[in-house]
C-alpha cells in the first residue's frame, strides 16, 4: 500500500514509518526536516500548516496516517488535520488513521483523577483541547476515518500485547502504552474495514 505519514519523524512516527517500511508497505514520511529514515522511505519535506505542501506530498497514496505532535503547545494538530482533510479531498483518497489521546471526546471517563484534572485540565489542557479539534475535523470529513486514543507513552519495547477497543466507562485500563505498540496498532487497524468510523481506546 502507499502510504503517507504526518509527523513521521515525531516519538510515534519514527516507530511507525520503520514498522510500515518493514511490512512492505511503500512508504512517504512528511515532514518539516525529515532525515534518518530508514531505507527505502521517501522523505516528503514541508509543513503541514501549509496546504501546497500537504496536497503535493499526497499525490498517487493510498491512504494517510497522521500522529502530528506539538509538545504541550497544541495549535498545531487541529489546523494541520484540516489541511490534510482538504489535500485527501483534492486527491481522491478516502482512508485516514489518526492518532489522538485517551481522554478525547466519550473517552474522558476512561481517565482517573490525575489525568483528567491535572494533566489535561492543567498542565497539557492546550494540547488536550487541540486534540478534541481535531477530532471534530476529521468526524465531520466525510473520509473513511480511524480516530486511535491511546494513553501516555511510555518507550517500552514492542509486544502486541495491549488492549484495544474498550469502553469509555472501562477504568481498568492502565492508561499507559509504549510508543513501539501504538505504531503497530495504527498499521493494524489500516487494512481493518471493521474500525472505520471508529474510536478505539488504546492502552494496557
Amino acid at each position: 500500500m502507499n502510504l503517507i505519514i504526518f509527523g513521521a519523524t515525531g516519538t510515534i512516527g519514527r516507530h511507525l514509518t520503520a514498522q510500515a517500511a518493514a511490512k512492505g508497505h511503500t512508504v512517504t514520511a512528511f515532514a518539516r526536516n525529515p532525515r534518518d529514515l530508514p531505507a527505502g522511505v521517501t522523505a516528503a519535506k514541508g509543513d503541514v500548516l501549509n496546504p501546497s505542501d500537504v496536497k503535493a506530498a499526497m499525490q498517487g497514496q493510498d491512504a494517510i496516517i497522521v500522529v502530528l505532535g506539538n509538545g504541550m503547545k497544541g495549535g498545531l494538530r487541529a489546523p494541520g488535520t484540516a489541511n490534510i482533510v482538504a489535500g485527501m479531498r483534492a486527491q481522491g483518497i478516502n482512508r485516514l488513521i489518526c492518532q489522538s489521546t485517551l481522554g478525547a471526546g466519550d473517552s474522558r471517563q476512561n481517565l482517573n483523577f490525575f489525568w483528567k484534572y491535572l494533566m489535561f485540565g492543567l498542565l497539557l489542557r492546550r494540547a488536550y483541547k487541540d486534540h478534541q479539534r481535531q477530532e471534530v475535523i476529521i468526524r465531520a470529513s466525510g473520509l473513511d476515518w480511524t480516530i486511535v486514543r491511546p494513553g501516555a507513552f511510555t518507550d517500552g519495547p514492542l509486544t502486541g500485547a495491549y488492549r484495544a477497543g474498550f469502553g469509555p466507562t472501562d477504568r481498568s485500563v492502565k492508561l499507559k502504552i509504549s510508543r513501539a505498540d501504538v505504531a503497530h496498532y495504527l498499521l493494524r487497524v489500516l487494512g481493518d474495514a471493521a474500525s472505520i468510523g471508529r474510536t478505539p481506546g488504546l492502552s494496557y
